[in-house]
């Protein structure tokens, strides 16, 4: 490996910084529940623990224990530059055997694109603020079976605003997303690297909402937005804002907490997920968006567990804000 000093100069795209390494998103090795530790993405991880994670955890005198979730500290990561979009709450020494260190055994992690961000995100909050939930699923009708199965579970939960096909124009899903504080949006997503603020969200009849009219909402009263699309929370380094992309900007118009995720997710793979999510931020019946990062810290690694199940699976889930 590289010292961080080279690895940090080299390349202007996460993609070609990534591949140098020997770290590719869709590689075959992603594929195996159980990536050998021969495989170069997996070496990748292992540089990212002792040359990033394993040395903030020291100095903060974080020690591995074995603890309930809840129970675990808690990192915000504020990556930067070429660090943007790499998988820092991945980073570990992953074995055959399963017995070396990775960082979900010692911390629960959340991202923040910047730090008027989290000054934002922590506002006061409205003590008379009520709860309630926009769903938008399948909007373009085609090539995403798992939405719908998705929306079903989040709707034996509680009860939600729905938007599904035809009905998710994006001038309907704007509306409603000033209407309720939550929001879970379960269709395509598309980043665009030379034009960030183009990437978008893939509503009714192929439209779009984008990064740029996200940023442009107002939601004082937002909460919770989970995104499960794909690479809502994909970083652009070539950016002149290196934060430019969905979650962020769900940050920017109102939203406190965001799930979203580094690239593409599997579409039997995301209702396992969300159902999870949901089931522990709406425990007891009092739904808390500030549960969301434990909730999806506990969600990924149940889902991490399930037969067959691979990185590329489980690892592009990420948590936003508080």
């Amino acid at each position: 490996m590289k010292s961080p000093q080279t690895f940090l100069q080299e390349g202007s795209s996460i993609e070609r910084l990534w591949e140098r390494q020997g770290f590719k998103v869709n590689a075959p090795e992603w594929q195996q529940p159980t990536p050998s530790v021969r495989y170069p993405a997996v070496r990748f991880l292992a540089y990212l623990w002792h040359t990033v994670v394993k040395p903030v955890l020291d100095g903060l005198g974080i020690q591995h224990a074995q603890k309930a979730t809840a129970d675990m500290p808690r990192i915000w990561w504020c990556p930067s530059g070429p660090l943007i979009g790499l998988p820092i709450h991945a980073a570990g020494v992953y074995t055959d055997d399963g017995q070396g260190p990775v960082i979900s055994d010692y911390v629960v992690s959340s991202y923040f694109p910047s730090a008027s961000a989290l000054a934002y995100a922590t506002r006061p909050e409205d003590p008379s603020q009520k709860f309630s939930l926009l769903t938008i699923a399948n909007p373009t009708g085609a090539g995403l079976p798992g939405t719908e199965w998705e929306l079903e579970k989040i709707k034996m939960r509680t009860t939600t605003q729905e938007l599904t096909r035809g009905e998710a124009t994006v001038e309907a899903v704007k509306k409603g997303m000033e209407n309720t504080s939550w929001a879970h949006f379960a269709c395509h997503g598309v980043t665009n690297p030379d034009k960030p603020w183009e990437s978008a969200l893939i509503l009714a009849n192929h439209t779009r909402l984008s990064l740029r009219e996200i940023s442009d909402m107002s939601l004082p009263h937002a909460e919770f937005a989970y995104l499960s699309a794909c690479q809502t929370a994909k970083g652009v380094v070539e950016a002149p804002d290196q934060s430019a992309h969905l979650s962020a900007g769900m940050l920017a118009c109102g939203y406190r907490s965001v799930v979203g995720t580094l690239w593409k997710i599997s579409d039997e793979y995301a209702p396992f997920v969300a159902d999870r999510v949901y089931a522990k931020m709406l425990e007891g019946g009092r739904p808390d968006y500030k549960r969301a990062a434990y909730a999806l810290h506990d969600a990924v690694q149940a889902l991490r567990k399930e037969p067959g199940v691979g990185f590329h699976t489980w690892l592009p889930f990420i948590h936003v804000g508080v």
